[in-house]
């Protein structure tokens, strides 16, 4: 019997840094995901919720920032959303997926307002108690998992923002951020299909050895939310899918300058067109074996790409290549995870 799902990426953006819009859109384009393609997971891109900044330098330069620029932050700021259950956003999301069947990774600008982690030390929902402080603190980018069954049942926050994202997102946390989850796919009077997915955002995956702690751990979906969207990322994501015997899932951002505020900084400012490109898009679906199932589009504006995933395939991979199993040389090199629960 097939060991198979149907699976979306999601190649869409913020709208307006309008939350509300932001998740209509969500919304319409999950149903296209289950209604048109029968897809049991859907990705959204990098900082799909709360927008990213794309050409914004916040006015900070080494040694001096300026008042326009402190409001521009709290403009970003306030797009951004807590995660935690009882976060208003993040129940439209849960409802989204329970309505829908679909299982949810989205990427989202976190507000950090929660004092004590929602997760636990085991990465999962329910193991401590959420207060919430009512305060604003440190912005994260981050992906968050939704069930359709179980709500919100983790997240992970970006490890290292690159280059000026240093400045307007914090570094993410330790071992704890670093699970993975796994997920019994069904189909309608079909046997059930569990899942290992992992998520790296954007440059993480330049990260040869997160990369490979998530093959050590089984990942089985490697999810790659971005907003590079240059032709040099397909080789990397065709690399990670071949590298770690993995279907690699990449949904980039699609956006326009009709997509920001008004005011929002543009590569051409004398040239401020609705229809100018800020991210070109580029998502796809890779197999295993480096074969491209859906994908890449550049440009052609927002879309949902799908295509079924043979789970077998990855074990057919490691026939000839298990970069954490008999191609390891334990031996020689070790993998030590700080912080990592048991």
């Amino acid at each position: 019997m097939p060991r198979t799902i149907k699976a979306s990426v999601v190649q869409t953006c913020t709208e307006s840094y309008n939350l509300e819009a932001t998740l209509d859109k969500l919304e319409k384009l999950t149903r296209i995901a289950k209604d048109r393609d029968g897809s049991q997971l859907a990705v959204f891109p990098e900082a799909f919720i709360g927008g990213y900044p794309k050409h914004s330098t916040f006015s900070a330069v080494v040694g001096l920032r300026n008042p326009e620029g402190r409001d521009e932050y709290l403009a970003y700021h306030n797009a951004a959303i807590p995660v935690h259950p009882d976060s208003p956003a993040i129940k439209r999301i849960c409802a989204i997926s329970k309505e829908t069947g679909v299982f949810l990774v989205v990427g989202v600008i976190e507000k950090d307002v929660v004092s004590i982690d929602p997760f636990g030390k085991s990465g999962e929902v329910g193991k401590e108690s959420v207060v919430v402080t009512g305060g604003g603190g440190t912005l994260y980018c981050t992906a968050i998992f939704v069930d359709p069954e179980e709500g919100l049942v983790g997240k992970h926050r970006k490890l290292v923002p690159t280059a000026l994202e240093r400045l307007v997102w914090g570094t993410g946390g330790g071992g704890k951020n670093l699970s993975l989850y796994e997920k019994e796919f069904r189909k309608v009077g079909g046997e059930g299909v569990g899942a290992k997915m992992s998520a790296a955002i954007c440059w993480e995956n330049y990260m040869p050895l997160l990369r490979t702690y998530y093959y050590s751990q089984g990942t089985q979906i490697y999810i790659a939310p971005t907003v590079d969207s240059r032709p040099s990322w397909q080789s990397t994501m065709t690399h990670i899918a071949l590298e770690g015997r993995t279907h690699v899932l990449s949904a980039c951002q699609f956006a326009q300058e009709s997509h920001y505020p008004p005011s929002h900084p543009v590569a051409d400012p004398l040239n401020r067109k609705a229809e100018n490109v800020m991210i070109a898009g580029g998502s796809v679906i890779i197999s295993p074996l480096g074969e491209v199932l859906a994908g890449p589009v550049w440009g052609e504006g927002e879309i949902v790409l799908s295509a079924e995933l043979d789970l077998d395939d990855g074990v057919r991979g490691v026939l000839d290549l298990d970069v954490v199993g008999h191609y390891a040389r334990d031996d020689i090199f070790q993998l030590r995870v700080l912080g990592q629960s048991s």
